[in-house]
């Protein structure tokens, strides 16, 4: 499974990372409302942690456009912010839970893992295009109905290409979602990852072909038989 994280304390986002990461939860994180509402857009997560105290939009703002636009991801809100006015406001915007600052990472894996076993959420949704599909909560990749071992990242490539598909993905996109916080991306990183992912692609028989945009990006197309 995998979560965004909306949060502007890089410290407390490395820390989570972490400790999500040992129960289990990969995360990506943006630490602005419109870099979460642009990850959004171009992802789907298994569940959202919301900071409240973001430097563009106090939260509420993003999970109200979230669900006006009928994405019911799970929202869990963890904030500062804990009187009883604060978390009413929260879940009559559309936020599932509330955990307030400080708290035991035990109690926030559990706490995602309880929104997550909710029945009408998300999980096991497959994307697909041509002859190809990502179930984008096992990150299991099929082609003609087989399943192919892709890696991570060339995994997070082919989902970013497949929620574009017929429509340039900019090349930021992927280094934010492979990199994340990492400022260190040789010019060439993402690069390697998309010429890996279309050897796969192709040495798996799919009839999607990855193109590269010079200066803006990469664009997934079908090619069409004879």
């Amino acid at each position: 499974m995998r979560a965004l994280l909306v949060e502007d304390n890089t410290e407390l986002v490395s820390l989570l990372r972490k400790g999500l990461s040992r129960g289990g939860i990969e995360a990506d994180s943006v630490g602005t409302a419109s870099d979460a509402g642009h990850a959004l857009a171009t992802m789907r997560y298994s569940v959202v942690v919301l900071d409240l105290g973001l430097p563009d939009d106090d939260g509420i703002g993003l999970l109200r456009d979230l669900r006006r636009r009928g994405d019911s991801t799970p929202v869990l809100v963890l904030t500062a912010r804990d009187g009883v006015s604060d978390r009413v406001t929260g879940l009559r915007a559309g936020a599932d839970d509330y955990l307030a600052k400080p708290f035991a990472m035990e109690e926030l894996i559990a706490r995602i893992q309880a929104l997550l076993r909710r029945p009408g959420n998300l999980l096991g949704r497959r994307l697909t295009f041509g002859n190809v599909a990502l179930d984008t909560e096992g990150r299991r990749t099929f082609v003609d109905g087989m399943p192919h071992a892709f890696p991570a990242r060339e995994t997070a490539v082919l989902e970013i290409l497949l929620r574009r598909s017929g429509n340039v993905a900019p090349k930021r996109l992927f280094e934010d979602h492979l990199f994340g916080l990492s400022g260190d991306v040789g010019s060439n990183a993402v690069e390697v990852y998309v010429h890996r992912l279309r050897k796969m692609l192709t040495d798996a028989g799919a009839t999607v072909k990855v193109h590269t945009v010079r200066g803006v990006g990469y664009l997934l197309t079908e090619e069409k038989a004879g």
